[in-house]
């Protein structure tokens, strides 16, 4: 029947458009410019009037459109869910004289990971992704050392020297310009909570955000009020404070930089061996989950330091809570290969 429909069609179309333009063709010879106008001008037409009958491209390969965007989809969707496998990670410990030193990787032996493709990035890489960025690092001794881990990608190490000794005065902000790369740092010295919510107030007051917002705090509170139940009222006002930040047109990327394992045996006062126990320690956890402050029901993008210390071990700790550089350079190229999913980008 098709095929009938499209015979018919041809033939009026001979019929149409060939004795008008015959006859056009009479009266118009003179003229080339005018009949090619009209022959245009019904060829045009005719075209428009047939144009039903003629199946579509997709008709012939009803696959081709449909296969092409649900294939899109389904990469989108598979590189959000990576996320969720960047803390598969396994560690090693090498001997080095009398001491040891720990590397990690992704576990390639997971399937997950493996589709996922993370990149351990360089300097180049890291510069530019960062390019023309504002991070912000918010919390207390823990966030510090992130800020290290990151700058540590970031600079050479004649340049690591001066960071190092302003870096870490105590208690005290830290800001930073790199030109060559156009990234602006700031780490804000933000023990409790509290500090945190207040600095996202004022962000929102004063309509300017990073585009990466890092937030992270636990350990003064454990050691200083340790009281879970007020850790976890305070996450949830840090939470509901956040949220305006993420109605506007520039919305950071926000991550939570989760509190280390802690080794009761190593804690270097009677004091945090007394607060900081493991049962305080789990009951804050609960605090963080609990709060709708983590994705996927809250807005944070979880760095969960304590996996990533409790796997690397007590050989990558003095002091139970502070660990070795390793630690956190995991957990900065976690973020870094997080802001590549979320930002559609490979390098």
């Amino acid at each position: 029947m098709m095929l009938g429909a499209v015979q018919l069609g041809v033939l009026a179309a001979c019929i149409v458009v060939l004795v008008p333009m015959a006859l056009a063709g009479w009266h118009l010879s003179r003229n080339k410019v005018l009949f090619f106008s009209g022959a245009l001008f019904i060829s045009l037409a005719v075209a428009v009037h047939l144009s039903p009958y003629f199946p579509s491209l997709t008709d012939f390969f009803p696959d081709v459109s449909s296969s092409s965007s649900s294939s899109t989809l389904v990469v989108l969707e598979n590189r959000e869910s990576c996320i969720s496998f960047l803390h598969r990670i396994q560690w090693k410990n090498h001997p080095r004289n009398m001491n040891f030193s720990s590397s990690w990787k992704w576990m390639l032996s997971d399937e997950n990971v493996l589709a996922c493709d993370f990149q351990k990035l360089g300097r180049n890489d890291v510069g530019d992704l960062l390019n023309g960025s504002w991070v912000m690092v918010a919390g207390d001794s823990q966030a510090r050392l992130f800020v290290l881990s990151l700058l540590d990608l970031v600079l050479v190490e004649e340049e690591m020297v001066a960071v190092r000794g302003e870096l870490f005065k105590r208690h005290s902000d830290y800001h930073l310009v790199i030109d060559r790369v156009g990234l602006k740092l700031d780490f804000v010295w933000a023990p409790y909570v509290n500090n945190l919510t207040h600095l996202a107030l004022e962000l929102n007051r004063n309509h300017s955000c990073p585009d990466v917002l890092v937030m992270g705090s636990g350990l003064w509170h454990m050691l200083h009020v340790n009281n879970a139940t007020h850790y976890d009222a305070s996450l949830q006002l840090l939470s509901r404070s956040v949220m305006p930040l993420l109605v506007g047109k520039s919305q950071p990327h926000l991550f939570w930089l989760g509190m280390p394992t802690l080794i009761h045996s190593m804690l270097n006062t009677e004091e945090k061996r007394e607060r900081m126990t493991s049962a305080t320690q789990f009951a804050y956890g609960l605090g963080v989950r609990g709060a709708k402050l983590l994705r996927p029901g809250g807005p944070f993008v979880l760095l969960d330091i304590q996996s990533l210390s409790e796997n690397c071990g007590e050989r990558c700790t003095e002091d139970g809570m502070h660990y070795d550089g390793v630690v956190y350079e995991a957990a900065v190229h976690i973020m870094l290969n997080a802001l590549l999913i979320q930002s559609q980008q490979k390098l």
